[in-house]
């Protein structure tokens, strides 16, 4: 027998969500069911006893699976089993991972793992809003040393009025949508997208997610006393040496004040700052006994401390960043289009330290990204990827496959630029942004130049958008702070903030934040909103100046695409029987056909580098979908001879019978003396048999009337 505990939290609306324990998977060291409608995750965090020898970080991996089961659906592909992630459970894993990252003890290393699994899926319940919350519900039920419990909420403003957790029905009208994460002090992690709002609507929405986040974190509290787990489990993952810290600090900290000060360049200060640390070893070396060994691992973790602490001073205390820029000013940056004259868009863009080469690529519908997850299946018009070699740091490391760091960054980008993209759009558009050289910022670098290269290929997008990447450097004690735009990598590193922002002149269009200190104020997070709001704008009139506006047209190796509506009942023709028509009609003229229904009409793309091959295609499918007109004139091909007459067709499908009468004013005792099959002949439509749909053509009133005709038929 087992015992489970349930708490439950009211959303509002008669939404409830339950938080269940003790009844599955008990052999973990914490386990949760969290049930709101038909949608059910099931949480587990386990955790090895000790760290593993010379670890000195956090080795947590969180791990969201949705099951196909879960909404009674088989996966898709040969195997007919869930494989590797898709992009959307790397995405809401990464929300987690985020959230929980900093609330570890510092000193605690230990393995983690977290799983979440949708295992009961309601089609219109989002379960991405409910997997931090599972999370952390199960960590909470656990003994494993936590400074939470967290939350996780979407709120979405739909026709104004802000909601949490709102319906997969209910976000395709949103005009906000973002995921924030945070304890019942203090706010973590938000993403989201937005259609241009002010950064006070932002803020406004974070401080509503932030009130139903308290109420899930009392709750969790609640369940942890309940289930005995109070008291957390003792660990001593760290060795300490405080006499080789204080004399890591003595030796280097000048110097490497004076380096962090003096030395703009990235992989310059790098370099000397490495440098220092190995004649600090070495010195260390000689003062040890003959034959033992120097703690490199201790050395450096001090040394990186040392490091941390001098860019930090020198920020707080003197107001200068280690590559010599105010707080507030953005790095130089050059942009250049048209770059790959082969591409159909391209772009550079390059703001201090990093560099994206843009590319845009136009496709057909063929083209277009097929979603097929668990409850969201469809097809994506608009992709954008994020490439990041190590070459583009300095790395010398293969580059193996993409990285969850590239999909989170890429879909940051991708949400920034998308509600951009017009409607009317015809083209299926991949944004590719390979980054070359990289010191922070380098998402935001992809919006930039994913601006600028889809302005360049001609694609009439609604307003340009650009991004930046804030800081925040923050002491405790002397309550000192510096807000930070446009962030080097030793920043985003060595601070307590990364709040990447992106959108228009008029407003914000995607964010993502991580905040890694306790007690960020709202008045210091709006100062940070209106500061980046500042370099945004300065990006933008800086690029701006390389190009104002989209290309009045695509370039001339852009394949073009016209688009044909046809009547529904005509759909079926055009294919033809196993598609043989469509097919034949792109075999001989080189066109990429597509053929959907929308709105119960047929909507046609013809898809062709050259315009001739369009034009072959469109008259190809115009005269199948024609339907004959009495007393128009047509070039038919005689199809088959009778006795009585000819067979021609005169428009693709439709043939007409060219009665023997009517084939001159003449009497024609024999069909075949005056035509063959195969011969091309203009003929008239005279009638149409209405109960059957027969054609009748005629030659002969083509032709004048001879005399004789006249007369004999004015006398009758």
């Amino acid at each position: 027998m087992y015992k489970s505990i349930l708490k439950s939290i009211d959303l509002g609306d008669g939404r409830i969500i339950e938080i269940e324990t003790g009844k599955l998977a008990k052999q973990a060291d914490g386990s949760v069911v969290i049930k709101q409608g038909d949608t059910m995750l099931l949480a587990s965090v386990t955790c090895a006893k000790e760290a593993k020898k010379d670890v000195d970080f956090m080795p947590l991996q969180v791990e969201y699976k949705e099951k196909f089961a879960s909404a009674g659906r088989f996966p898709g592909g040969f195997l007919k089993r869930e494989s590797r992630p898709g992009d959307y459970e790397i995405l809401i894993s990464r929300l987690v991972d985020r959230a929980l990252r900093p609330l570890f003890p510092d000193d605690f290393h230990a393995e983690t793992f977290v799983n979440i699994i949708l295992i009961s899926a309601d089609k219109d319940i989002m379960p991405d809003a409910l997997a931090g919350l599972a999370a952390s519900a199960a960590i909470a039920v656990s003994d494993i040393p936590f400074n939470g419990p967290i939350s996780e909420v979407r709120v979405a403003r739909i026709n104004g009025q802000l909601k949490i957790n709102p319906t997969f029905s209910e976000l395709e009208v949103c005009d906000l949508d973002i995921i924030v994460g945070a304890t019942i002090d203090n706010i973590l992690m938000v993403e989201g997208e937005m259609e241009e709002v002010s950064e006070a609507e932002m803020l406004n929405a974070i401080k509503f997610a932030h009130e139903e986040i308290k109420k899930h974190c009392k709750v969790q509290i609640e369940l942890t006393k309940e289930v005995g787990k109070s008291e957390k489990r003792e660990y001593s993952h760290e060795e300490n040496d405080e006499e080789l810290e204080k004399l890591v600090w003595d030796k280097t900290y000048k110097k490497v004040y004076k380096i962090v000060k003096n030395t703009p360049g990235k992989l310059e200060r790098h370099n000397a700052l490495e440098d220092t640390k190995t004649e600090f070893t070495e010195w260390y070396i000689t003062t040890l006994p003959e034959g033992e060994e120097p703690n490199e691992l201790l050395i450096a973790k001090y040394y990186h401390d040392v490091e941390k602490k001098a860019v930090r001073s020198l920020i707080l205390d003197e107001k200068v960043r280690v590559d010599g820029r105010k707080t507030d000013e953005i790095r130089s940056i050059w942009c250049e289009v048209d770059y790959l004259p082969a591409s159909h868009g391209s772009a550079v863009f390059t703001r201090g330290e990093t560099q994206s080469l843009t590319t845009v690529t136009l496709g057909t519908k063929l083209n277009e990204k097929v979603i097929d997850e668990v409850l969201i299946q469809g097809t994506e018009r608009f992709v954008l990827h994020y490439n990041f070699p190590p070459f583009s740091t300095g790395d010398a490391r293969p580059f193996r496959g993409i990285s969850r760091r590239e999909v989170g960054h890429g879909n940051l980008a991708h949400r920034a630029l998308k509600r951009m993209i017009p409607e009317e759009n015809p083209y299926a558009i991949r944004v590719v942004s390979d980054i070359l050289e990289s010191n922070g910022s380098s998402s935001m670098a992809t919006v930039c130049a994913g601006t600028l290269s889809l302005m360049d290929a001609g694609v009439q997008i609604k307003k340009p958008v650009s991004g930046i990447a804030m800081g925040l450097i923050t002491d405790s004690e002397s309550g000192k702070y510096a807000i930070l735009s446009d962030i080097l990598g030793d920043e985003d590193h060595l601070g307590d903030m990364d709040f990447k922002v992106a959108g228009t002149k008029n407003g914000i269009t995607a964010t993502q934040m991580d905040i890694k200190v306790d007690g960020l104020s709202y008045e210091t997070l709006a100062e940070a909103l209106e500061q980046a709001n500042k370099g945004r704008l300065h990006i933008l009139d800086k690029m701006l100046e390389t190009i104002s506006e989209p290309m009045a047209d695509y370039k001339p190796h852009v394949p073009r695409i016209e688009k044909l509506i046809i009547p529904k009942e005509m759909i079926g023709p055009l294919i033809g029987p196993g598609g043989k028509v469509i097919q034949e009609i792109q075999n001989t003229t080189g066109a990429t056909v597509i053929i959907e229904e929308v709105d119960n009409v047929g909507v046609v793309d013809v898809f062709a580098v050259d315009k001739e091959s369009i034009n072959s295609a469109l008259q190809r499918i115009k005269a199948i979908v024609e339907v004959p007109e009495i007393g128009k004139i047509y070039k038919g091909k005689i199809k088959s001879i009778v006795s009585f007459g000819a067979f021609i067709e005169i428009l693709p499908g439709k043939d007409g019978l060219l009665h023997i009468s009517e084939i001159a004013w003449r009497r024609i005792n024999n069909v075949e003396d005056e035509m063959k099959v195969g011969d091309e002949v203009e003929v008239k439509l005279i009638d149409i048999d209405v109960k059957t749909g027969n054609l009748k053509l005629s030659k002969k009133v083509l032709q004048p009337k001879p005399d004789n005709e006249k007369k004999e038929h004015s006398e009758k």
